[in-house]
């Protein structure tokens, strides 16, 4: 039943099952015709706020004071002895264990170096990396006190990131390894006078010669207090022989050679001084280095321009030199001068024609008679540690 009218619904099917659908409507009544009336007009106008907006978020509620534990003390690791090295008498060996950093993490043996040298063996049943090198090798720093030769290792622990991410739970660690020797020689820049045997068959004299060799201040007039040099400065080096009752003598500097260490049998090795009396540094390198003229057949002096080796940090070097005398009264020769290069060889004592064989082979210096005044005495010895460091920039 809506609006009071009543509907019913009869179906038919007839022939080809159409149908018709048959609505007979019954009205009870009809309904009430209520006159629809327009509406009034609506006055609108904005809102307005006669006092100010006064809510607020509320307070966020306060924070509890945190209780700490009363007797709290914070846990320091302790050093993790997992590091051993034996010095032998040319070389080091150190063995690593594998949890370096003693947290029960063993660490990748690529990440762990000798100066950057890599584990030369692993030992997997007792989780040791073992490590040998000789003294002058894999970075090894050599520092010299008043009674010891110090060469100092770094055993290094860089390490990578974990898995494919970018994060570390370890820090790079480096250990440092010194193994101690005896001094058993004097190789300081004082004066060194060395006691020896002459090399001859017989003897010239019954006592021995003293050799000095020694750095001197930019006067020679002193020897040079300190051994420290910058790039570009000139070393100055004097060499003498004492006298005493010989017959007059005439000294000489067959070869010398520069290393990082007091052996010259080290790498690496610059020998800048040889051929008998030849100083090829301004001939190889374009420096100023240089043998002063000859004022006195005792006393040589020459010049060389500082420099470091490469990749050597240390700044450290030695300079070795074979000197040698002989009779002041011996004639100059191819095996006997001192030979600088500056636009051509010069000879210190003004012999230059004997300098011609300073670009082939001038032969030696050594005689193995020694009679009249062919008669010569040889001594090796050295100048160091030397220090040159990087010139400042402004």
């Amino acid at each position: 039943m809506v609006g009071g009218a009543k509907y019913q619904l009869y179906k038919s099917t007839c022939g080809s099952a159409a149908q018709e659908l048959y609505w007979d409507q019954f009205e009870d009544q009809k309904p009430d015709q209520t006159e629809v009336q327009e509406p009034a007009d609506v006055l609108q106008q904005k809102q307005s706020f006669n006092e100010p907006f006064s809510w607020r978020f509320p307070d966020p509620p306060p924070e509890d004071e945190p209780q700490y534990p009363p007797e709290f003390e914070l846990k320091i690791p302790t050093a993790a002895n997992s590091v051993s090295a034996v010095c032998g008498e040319s070389s080091v060996r150190v063995e690593a264990k594998k949890d370096l950093l003693g947290i029960g993490k063993p660490v990748q043996a690529a990440e762990v170096t000798l100066g950057g040298c890599p584990a030369t063996e692993e030992d997997t049943e007792a989780q040791v990396l073992i490590f040998e090198a000789e003294l002058h090798g894999c970075g090894s720093q050599l520092q010299m006190t008043e009674d010891s030769f110090v060469y100092i290792f770094t055993l290094l622990y860089t390490p990578t990131p974990l898995g494919d991410s970018q994060i570390l739970r370890t820090r790079d660690v480096s250990v440092s390894i010194q193994c101690h020797y005896q001094r058993e020689h004097n190789v300081s820049s004082d004066v060194l006078k060395p006691t020896w045997t002459p090399f001859s068959i017989k003897k010239a004299a019954e006592e021995n010669l003293y050799f000095s060799f020694r750095l001197m201040t930019d006067d020679w007039q002193f020897p040079r207090p300190s051994t420290q040099f910058f790039l570009g400065d000139m070393m100055r080096f004097e060499v003498s022989v004492k006298q005493f009752h010989h017959a007059p003598l005439r000294v000489m500097v067959d070869s010398c050679v520069a290393t990082v260490a007091p052996s010259i049998d080290t790498v690496p090795r610059y020998a800048f001084l040889g051929n008998s009396g030849c100083l090829f540094d301004s001939q190889l390198t374009g420096s100023h280095s240089r043998f002063l003229p000859r004022s006195q057949d005792d006393r040589l002096q020459f010049e060389l321009e500082a420099f470091r080796f490469q990749q050597d940090d240390s700044g450290v070097i030695y300079i070795t030199c074979s000197l040698r005398a002989t009779a002041a009264s011996a004639a100059a020769r191819a095996t006997n001068k001192a030979c600088s290069f500056s636009n051509g060889w010069r000879e210190a004592g003004g012999r230059h024609d004997v300098c011609a064989c300073c670009d082939s082979d001038c032969g030696t210096g050594s005689q193995s008679h020694f009679t009249g005044t062919g008669a010569q005495w040889e001594q090796e010895t050295a100048v160091g540690p030397i220090k040159v460091e990087e010139r400042p920039l402004q």
